[in-house]
């Protein structure tokens, strides 16, 4: 009987978390993994059609791709990974402590940085790398346990931020919280529920560095998160409709805090 997409992704993070290598898959992914002189490629495997849409890459890695049969694809894949014939193992990424990515350094624009209160799903945080790029946050910010690590279905969603997104995975989230405040940021957690709404809150905080962050659908953020964060704000919404998917929510934040002068 062949196991749910979820159960297989759920022990493929288990296996992450455990320092194990990770299988990157799908065109995007293993391209701008390939072209990432930071990210340690083990292996790659390839079909040949891949490899023709792939040949920058894998010459500009200097790694040696081993031909597979489509039909049979050799990479130790979940059946139900559309991996577009191209497959790479890899180690996980180092992207070094908070001190170093978020707290110093950077670019002329405001500092910005999102924290993520027990986010497991390895497609929201995909998702939410990709927002975070475009949007040009410092870090994405997860914990070690009860986080979506690296793997294959985070990359795919990513689509390549992966490997240019600072993505950190702290031990305790709280810790990480109080670190940024110490540093001068300025801390909002979102909260459906909350009678403040969030443009207002970042049109007051003007150019200070913000942390934006947000929970799990369903349960959202923890007591202990909320009493750690300067402030709780919503997205506004019209009538009835509340409730935005985490990704959307994060990228719908993160497009307004940037636009706060």
């Amino acid at each position: 009987m062949k196991k749910p997409k979820w159960v297989v992704e759920k022990e493929q993070a288990k296996k992450v978390q455990a320092n194990e290598t990770v299988w990157l898959f799908g065109l995007h992914a293993v391209r701008d993994a390939l072209l990432n002189p930071k990210r340690k490629k083990l292996r790659l495997v390839v079909t040949l059609n891949a490899l023709g849409k792939l040949q920058e890459a894998v010459t500009q890695a200097g790694i040696e791709p081993e031909m597979s049969d489509p039909r049979k694809f050799a990479a130790p894949l979940d059946p139900q990974s559309v991996h577009q014939g191209a497959a790479l193992e890899v180690m996980p990424l180092d992207w070094g402590s908070i001190d170093e990515v978020c707290i110093g350094g950077g670019d002329e624009r405001p500092a910005r940085v999102l924290l993520l209160d027990r986010v497991t799903d390895p497609h929201n945080v995909g998702a939410i790398l990709r927002s975070a790029e475009v949007f040009g946050a410092r870090a994405v910010i997860g914990t070690k346990h009860h986080s979506a690590p690296e793997t294959g279905a985070l990359a795919k969603t990513a689509s390549g931020a992966l490997e240019r997104q600072p993505y950190l995975r702290v031990v305790n989230l709280g810790r990480a919280i109080e670190q940024l405040k110490k540093a001068g940021y300025y801390v909002i957690g979102l909260e459906g529920e909350s009678d403040i709404v969030i443009e207002t809150e970042l049109e007051a905080v003007g150019t200070r560095p913000v942390a934006l962050v947000l929970g799990a659908e369903g349960p959202g953020l923890r007591e202990k998160t909320k009493e750690l964060c300067d402030v709780l704000a919503k997205i506004e919404y019209a009538e009835a409709f509340g409730s935005l998917n985490v990704s959307n929510a994060a990228a719908v934040s993160l497009y307004a805090a940037t636009r706060a002068k």
